[in-house]
């Protein structure tokens, strides 16, 4: 899978707790209503959701039958040290080092020796949680 992967996914399968692209960032679909088809136009679908990265709610409509949704990259990645508010992580698989800010609910949790779940969506990485052995 290569980083900024999208698919594109039918209208009617997004449920609330799926994930979908909201003006062109990754959210997780927190609510959709769709209205009943009008005399002469397509049904319309009113979709809010939270962003992955930023944490910002965003709402569309939409009167498509087909929406872009992100594909999420789960990975393993052991924390070699931390720095501030900044973990330094390897790559369980591919040995890749890089350093990502430590989200303020896991602040305490991430320690050097640790092992955390990291998703790759779009372009960004952000760490998810901390695994326990």
């Amino acid at each position: 899978m290569s980083e900024g992967e999208t698919k594109h996914v039918a209208l009617s399968s997004i449920k609330p707790g799926s994930y979908m692209l909201l003006d062109g960032v990754a959210c997780r679909v927190t609510d959709i209503q769709i209205s009943r088809p009008g005399k002469h136009g397509h049904a319309k679908a009113r979709v809010t959701g939270v962003g992955l990265i930023d944490g910002k709610k965003r709402v569309i409509v939409t009167a498509d039958h087909e929406v872009l949704v992100p594909v999420l990259d789960k990975r393993n990645a052991s924390v070699l040290s931390i720095s501030d508010d900044t973990a330094n992580l390897m790559d369980s698989e591919t040995y890749e080092t890089f350093d990502l800010p430590i989200p303020e609910e896991l602040k305490g949790q991430v320690v050097e020796g640790s092992t955390v779940v990291y998703w790759i969506i779009m372009e960004d990485k952000v760490i998810k949680q901390v695994k326990t052995e």
